[in-house]
């Protein structure tokens, strides 16, 4: 029996936890291991820390995946013909290969013209898993987004030729765009990749007739199976097919043919309501209007949880008030961990945690201000509530945040001891359990 053809598009986390699981079910279609699988290092071959890159790819398959992966080099198109053979071969004789981060317009600079395009062409023709990610994933379609030039260099917005390996292996005309819900810019937009809403919308119109913009949100993956036509999404968020501004979102947890997403994109384009398949209670829906074109997705729910119970803690503080004040920081705690063990690596998550660490500073500032007749009984509030966060930390080895509140503390002038029935403290030489 021949392998499945797959084409998997990853908008970012490829090497985290929520692609993990994407990864094993993708090397569980191959059968058991082992299996022939190799990743490209030329997307981010250009970095002084390439060799780190690979070292920590192949670990994350070992570990989190459970699979044993090889690196297929082809850091640029002047390495020698042994290293440029070598590659490709190692590309052929895979039955799985991965290419993630790094700049797509290098990228694109080392394969075009060479051996490696037809390499990966020939595993979605003959037999295979293709997974591309975040830097590669832009390269799939007919034309690709230069994000560093565009983004960190101040260059106008246009587009670059791309492998168009999607339109080979699908028909689909689409401009790949992972990072499509990125929200790293905080104060400024950095939805699309980068381009924000502005950008976006003067590529759309360079873009050549009859192509699309294919969206991947973060820590998403669209899996396309080229033998059975159908396309799956999975992940935090969802797929977005746009046309001169106008969107149709599938949600993670669609199952759709892969002719239903040029439907979409026909439709958008006609100015009609596309036909998107909506997984109930799937996330990352939005709502759609009355064109049937979804809308804007809102704020992520722990972004909005992380801003309600930072200001439930300040309230807390302000009244005198330290068990609310812990209580906040506990359930914050307990939001973070709830996204950790569902597998969540995403900016909201890593707003949380600076969010939580930074108050348990203002907690442990709160405390060394704390006067009056009995020091201790004004410090003994926020001291316990410190000391509950940090019970909670070494309860869950999260060594870091326990370290952090002991060095508050410290600074504070309280002195924590650990026992075996738990922890005191001292103040001013006297002991409080």
């Amino acid at each position: 029996m021949s392998d499945p053809r797959l084409l998997a598009i990853m908008g970012s986390g490829e090497t985290a936890p929520t692609m993990a699981k994407v990864h094993r079910a993708l090397l569980d279609r191959l059968g058991p291991a082992p299996v022939p699988a190799a990743i490209l290092d030329t997307p981010y071959g250009f970095q002084e820390n390439a060799d780190d890159l690979s070292a920590r790819t192949v670990r994350f398959f070992a570990e989190s995946v459970g699979r044993d992966v090889g690196i297929a080099s082809y850091r640029s198109r002047d390495v020698d013909a042994v290293t440029a053979a070598t590659a490709v071969a190692r590309l052929r004789a895979a039955r799985y290969v991965m290419a993630g981060p790094g700049s797509p317009s290098y990228a694109l600079r080392q394969w075009t013209g060479g051996p490696i395009p037809p390499a990966l062409a020939g595993l979605l023709r003959d037999g295979g898993i293709l997974t591309m990610a975040s830097a590669a994933a832009l390269t799939l379609g007919a034309v690709t987004i230069p994000v560093y030039e565009i983004y960190k260099v101040g260059a106008e917005p246009a587009w670059l030729p791309g492998l168009d390996l999607l339109g080979e292996a699908t028909g689909l005309q689409a401009a790949v765009v992972p990072h499509y819900d990125n929200a790293e810019g905080g104060n400024h937009d950095t939805r699309f990749c980068y381009m924000g809403e502005r950008r976006l919308r003067v590529l759309e119109r360079q873009l050549p007739p009859d192509t699309f913009v294919l969206g991947v949100d973060s820590h998403t993956a669209l899996v396309l199976d080229l033998d059975r036509g159908t396309a799956s999404v999975s992940g935090l968020g969802g797929i977005t097919i746009r046309v001169d501004g106008r969107s149709a979102v599938f949600p993670s947890g669609s199952e759709a043919t892969i002719e239903s997403l040029a439907e979409a994109a026909r439709a958008l384009a006609a100015g009609e309501a596309p036909v998107t398949d909506r997984a109930a209670g799937a996330p990352g829906a939005g709502a759609p209007d009355a064109t049937g074109v979804s809308a804007s997705r809102t704020a992520e729910p722990l972004r909005d949880e992380t801003a309600g119970l930072e200001g439930t803690f300040f309230a807390a503080l302000a009244g005198g008030d330290g068990r609310s004040a812990v209580a906040a920081l506990l359930d914050l705690d307990e939001a973070i961990e709830a996204r950790v063990r569902a597998g969540e690596d995403s900016p909201d998550l890593d707003n949380a945690r600076s969010t939580f660490r930074s108050l348990i500073v203002r907690l442990g500032e709160t405390a060394a201000d704390a006067g009056g007749v009995d020091p201790r009984a004004a410090a003994e509030p926020f001291v316990e509530a410190l000391l509950a966060v940090r019970a909670r930390a070494r309860e869950t080895r999260d060594w870091a945040t326990a370290d952090l509140v002991r060095d508050r503390l410290t600074a504070a002038g309280v002195e924590v001891r650990d026992g075996a029935n738990g922890s005191t403290w001292t103040l001013g030489g006297s002991e409080t359990r």
